[in-house]
């Protein structure tokens, strides 16, 4: 497991695991073109997410992803919070980079934000360089937003951001991603992002043993 794994399975419970990318895929790096995809699919939020009520569900876009909030964990004012992006579509979908992502108000007007990838200096952990993944349908990736709830000016207003927009990487589509709670960055005006890795799906849990039967005199 990475560094960018660790931390952040210890911030928010969200474990993102890297593993190698299938050797298909496009020369130029594009994406493919995506047709056949039903941009109404809705698509469930993903089970175990770590927010006390449920995200609405996604909605599959018309590239063929659907990208949702896995919830924030804050510890020591440092704030974390996963992203999954599901493949719902029915082609490979080639990632490499980082989450694209622009904060609104409560107005709906952009947030003038700093985007640090990888999160250097807010925080160490989220460094590890972007990889090419090409994610088969109904497989998933992850990535991470970090950044602290500080105030060190009472000159300059804090920051809260109430909506989100996240391209999958920046040149593609941006859609919104319904929030649990704000993104409250203080004065700091600086937000981290992790790049995007593969997520591997949950290990099956076995059946309970069955007790025999005993018999009885």
């Amino acid at each position: 497991m990475r560094s960018t794994a660790r931390l952040i399975g210890a911030l928010t419970g969200v474990t993102l695991m890297a593993a190698c990318a299938p050797a298909q895929g496009p020369a130029d790096g594009r994406a493919p073109d995506r047709p056949g995809v039903d941009p109404m699919t809705t698509i469930p939020p993903r089970p175990g997410s770590p927010t006390a009520e449920p995200t609405p569900a996604a909605t599959c876009s018309p590239e063929g992803v659907a990208i949702t909030e896995l919830g924030v964990s804050a510890a020591m004012g440092l704030r974390a919070m996963g992203l999954d992006l599901l493949n719902c579509g029915d082609r490979p979908y080639e990632l490499r980079g980082y989450p694209a992502v622009t904060l609104r108000d409560a107005d709906g007007d952009p947030i003038e934000v700093r985007i640090i990838p990888g999160a250097e200096p807010i925080t160490s952990g989220f460094n590890d360089p972007p990889t090419r993944t090409v994610l088969a349908p109904g497989e998933r990736a992850g990535a991470a937003l970090i950044w602290r709830n500080l105030v060190t000016d009472a000159t300059v207003p804090a920051t809260n951001g109430t909506e989100l927009d996240v391209a999958p990487v920046a040149g593609r589509p941006a859609y919104p991603v319904a929030l649990d709670g704000p993104i409250d960055l203080g004065n700091t005006g600086r937000l981290g992002v992790s790049a995007w890795e593969r997520r591997e799906p949950a290990p099956a849990v076995p059946p309970a043993p069955t007790t025999p039967p005993v018999d009885r005199l």
